[in-house]
């Protein structure tokens, strides 16, 4: 096999490869995208990042002031650098308008809160971003017992200029601050920024197919990934040793989520569009004929057809239609593959995870894909390689994978309520509380640890009502609970006076104290 031309970046491919797989340039894998695709949907709330003199139009009181005025006594005063500018913070505040009965959660478990930090809190050439604005973020953080934050480290930049020479620098500097403020730190690991049947290159990660060919100057893409590791346990030594790193975050896929870049907005999907297979490369392709020919049946070693597009609707093709192909002998043939070929993926990297960070704590993130759920075949899912029609329990394999590991589940969407996505995209027959129920039974019953994080921003009451029933559930006999929960994310909009209250409220209750319910 032929190596990789040099390019930009230091990796690339053959003009005549662009179809087939995709390789990082030191922009390429920033992975703007954002980490879910609810995540996008929001990107309005949260478009010029946590740095409050980016958007300096509106001004509030914010938490930072408040902060320092519980510590010092000083009254807020409007010209701070952190104030968004607006008479006052209610605008930007999130109105309770009504009392709302709640459970009480003094006395409960005890669940860590962290706070991811913004994307871009590393910049391109590997710099801290606005250091001063951000340690003050972090010391409001701090003022309310928030237990830690959450960074991701992002491979195309730290490994940007040639293969195997790590820039830490930036990192350095951030976790020694939040080392000096005694928070924690939940750290991902960052590979993601695969050809789809279009001739259209995904960029947003590498494809599996290459998980284990020799086509990255003279390395796998597991190897890679693993020499990016240990160069981060080695450099970070004294931050495990000491307990600052908590948790480590394996990036499988898009957005850092075990799942195939099924539903990119930059290929034109929108929501509730039911995506499309991505398994269009040269190599999954070869594997897909391997396969077929090792069932005895070389003629089942091909990509369905009758799929529809990225904005489909499950009725409108005759694959994923209720008794469409998705359920006939070729269908569970090729569903079967395309998902071993993702769980195949995420084995692989977490064993290589787990021997780079022996001892510590990691995790993966699954995406919360629930429009769609409420009917037979989950096209959505499906797409995305979650083999989860109504007779087939797709997560029980992703459970069993990650406990083979000891690896946390991180899921997605726990704000979300089903009546809410009824009336806001009734066309969608989306099911979050059900999807929540079904990933929580499927961890619990192999006994896996399960931690969460909004999918969504969110700022309400409500909001985090529901976060805390799913945390704490009271049907439950067992008395189980998330693991942790991470915040998304770290905002203008959260520091504001009214929201940082609600927000420290939450996290008291999630620690399992008592707070009135007038508060």
């Amino acid at each position: 096999m032929p190596q990789p031309a040099p390019c930009a970046g230091f990796y690339s491919v053959p003009l005549g490869r662009l179809p087939v797989v995709s390789f990082p340039t030191s922009a390429s894998l920033r992975c703007r995208a954002l980490r879910s695709v609810e995540d996008r949907r929001s990107v309005r709330l949260r478009s010029a990042s946590a740095f409050p003199h980016l958007i300096c139009h509106r001004r509030c009181h914010s938490a930072i002031s408040i902060a320092k005025f519980n510590q010092f006594g000083d009254k807020p005063k409007g010209d701070s650098s952190f104030f968004m500018e607006n008479d006052d913070d209610d605008k930007q505040a999130i109105d309770v308008s009504q009392k709302i009965e709640e459970r009480c959660f003094a006395g409960t478990s005890y669940i860590p809160v962290y706070v991811m930090l913004p994307l871009d809190v590393i910049d391109n050439q590997g710099k801290l971003a606005y250091p001063e604005i951000l340690l003050e973020q972090l010391r409001a953080l701090k003022s309310i017992n928030v237990d830690g934050v959450m960074v991701d480290c992002w491979w195309g930049i730290v490994e940007a200029s040639a293969p195997r020479i790590y820039n830490w620098g930036g990192y350095k500097q951030l976790f020694q601050i939040v080392r000096q403020l005694k928070l924690k730190l939940q750290v991902v690991m960052s590979f993601h920024e695969c050809g789809d049947r279009e001739g259209r290159r995904n960029t947003e990660c590498l494809s599996w197919g290459i998980d284990r060919m020799r086509i990255l100057h003279g390395r796998t893409a597991v190897e890679v990934y693993f020499d990016y590791m240990r160069s981060f346990r080695v450099e970070f030594d004294e931050l495990f040793e000491d307990g600052t790193i908590s948790e480590l975050q394996i990036g499988l896929g898009p957005c850092g989520e075990l799942r195939y870049p099924s539903y990119p907005a930059k290929h034109g999907w929108r929501y509730p569009g039911i995506g499309e297979f991505q398994c269009y490369d040269a190599y999954l392709l070869k594997s897909l004929r391997d396969a077929a020919k090792a069932r005895g049946h070389p003629l089942l070693g091909k990509v369905p057809q009758n799929t529809g597009s990225y904005n489909s609707q499950p009725h409108e093709t005759g694959f994923f239609r209720d008794g469409g192909h998705y359920d006939n002998s070729y269908g569970r043939f090729f569903l079967g593959w395309y998902s071993k070929i993702l769980i195949d993926h995420g084995d692989v990297v977490l064993s290589l995870a787990k021997l780079a960070f022996e001892g510590s704590l990691i995790s993966t993130k699954i995406s919360g894909i629930h429009w769609w759920y409420k009917t037979a075949s989950h096209a959505a899912e499906l797409t995305a390689g979650f083999y989860n029609p109504c007779n087939c329990d797709g997560y029980a394999s992703i459970a069993s994978m990650l406990k083979k590991h000891d690896a946390t589940l991180n899921f997605t969407c726990v704000e979300l309520r089903t009546l809410n996505q009824q009336a806001d995209f009734p066309e969608a027959l989306a099911d979050p509380e059900g999807l929540v129920w079904q990933v929580l039974n499927a961890a619990w019953d192999v006994s896996l640890p399960m931690a969460s994080e909004n999918a969504l921003p969110c700022y309400d009451r409500d909001g985090y009502n529901k976060i805390l029933d799913n945390a704490k559930p009271l049907s439950d006999p067992d008395g189980r609970h998330l693991s942790s929960f991470t915040y998304l994310r770290l905002s203008p909009v959260l520091m504001c006076s009214h929201n940082f209250k609600e927000f420290s409220r939450f996290v008291q209750r999630m620690h399992g104290e008592w707070v009135p319910n007038s508060c």
